[in-house]
């Protein structure tokens, strides 16, 4: 599958409204991938992320395997190490942590990973990452060691994604983390579209349908949710086609 990100753009300019389901390797199980993708096939799910911050070697590569028998749905690797990355997907988040000032996560990490890449057929797609306060600690600061930026600073927050994307990222992901008590403010969301002339990607903290459609009417071109699902797969059932 190719032309992932043209498509989301002609997605945007035909108002439609995408939404990624998150998979993280370890916290899933390849045992369960027919059932739980049955289950986003049947909804209004576009996209599949996987990826996590602490996933051992080799799990990626096979659940993603197993998810492609499954799905004609996009396979978009959302990774948290260099290990995570595997041909078997369809496209790469190639992210970095331009909220946090952790060199190996700016670029560092990056520069490790281009020996695979190289032997992939991924599309790879440049993504300024910004985490966002969301009133706990999550596995992304924990694993990057870096802080998220405090929500009250947005400003600064709309400031970052545009030196995002001036420096040539094609999207800008506003993330609240893993197992967030709250999600990415509307306030935000809507200044930082108002800002940027590239897709605009929102997760973290989203837990129902009345979040999910505050981030779609401050401006989100993609919603992420991951943990609602991992939680209650009844979420599910609320957003059938």
């Amino acid at each position: 599958m190719k032309n992932i990100y043209k498509n989301i753009k002609n997605s945007i300019l035909n108002h439609e409204k995408l939404l990624a389901v998150l998979i993280d390797p370890d916290k899933f199980s390849v045992d369960d991938v027919a059932r739980f993708i049955k289950k986003v096939n049947q909804s209004v799910a576009t996209h599949i992320f996987v990826g996590g911050s602490t996933v051992k070697d080799k799990v990626t590569e096979v659940l993603v395997s197993e998810i492609k028998t499954h799905t004609k749905r996009p396979i978009v690797l959302f990774p948290g190490a260099i290990s995570q990355i595997t041909n078997k997907a369809d496209a790469l988040l190639f992210l970095s942590l331009i909220s946090g000032r952790n060199p190996d996560y700016l670029i560092g990490k990056h520069v490790e990973s281009i020996s695979i890449i190289k032997t992939t057929n991924l599309e790879v797609i440049s993504t300024g990452y910004i985490l966002i306060e969301s009133g706990n600690e999550t596995a992304i600061e924990r694993v990057t060691q870096t802080q998220p930026m405090d929500k009250n600073t947005i400003q600064n927050i709309v400031n970052t994604a545009k030196a995002g994307e001036l420096l040539g990222m094609k999207l800008i992901y506003l993330e609240a983390g893993s197992g967030a008590l709250n999600p990415v403010d509307s306030e935000i969301i809507l200044k930082v579209k108002n800002e940027i002339k590239i897709p605009l990607i929102v997760g973290g903290g989203i837990k129902n349908t009345q979040q999910l459609e505050n981030a779609y009417s401050s401006g989100a071109d993609m919603v992420v949710i991951g943990t609602a699902f991992e939680e209650d797969e009844t979420f599910f059932d609320k957003l059938r086609k």
